[in-house]
């Protein structure tokens, strides 16, 4: 069955792919903003989580924020901009989400916060095979 023309029309216009990778990444890129900005409270946030140094997790954390979406934004790298917030992601989500020490509502919100980043972490490996697709599909 083929799909509704509506749908081909919006998969086939030119600035779907490039909307959905902003969309991907627009989070980290305005959390990158941010902490860059007011970077003592990026600090503080990295202490409250119990990283240490703080101070070389936020700069790392404002680093792979800014640059790992320009390079899946621009379609160059994709895999290595897709990778670093795929392990950023996975690392905030087992330090932010511990649902495993939590009870009740707590729990509940922690374990649910951490499987939509698991599906996030899957929508950057679906760009990265999706950008390496076309990759191979223009030297064909």
């Amino acid at each position: 069955m083929a799909d509704p023309r509506w749908v081909d029309a919006v998969l086939d216009w030119r600035w779907t792919w490039p909307l959905a990778r902003l969309a991907l990444t627009g989070a980290y890129i305005l959390g990158g903003l941010t902490k860059l900005f007011d970077f003592s409270a990026a600090v503080a946030e990295q202490q409250h989580f119990g990283l240490h140094p703080p101070l070389l997790w936020a700069m790392i954390t404002i680093v792979v924020e800014l640059v790992a979406p320009a390079l899946i934004v621009s379609g160059r790298l994709v895999w290595l901009g897709a990778g670093a917030l795929g392990v950023l992601t996975a690392i905030a989500s087992f330090v932010a989400n511990d649902f495993w020490n939590l009870q009740g509502q707590a729990h509940f919100m922690a374990l649910n916060a951490f499987f939509e980043h698991i599906g996030l972490i899957a929508g950057f490996v679906m760009a990265a095979l999706i950008a390496e697709h076309e990759k191979r599909h223009r030297t064909a």
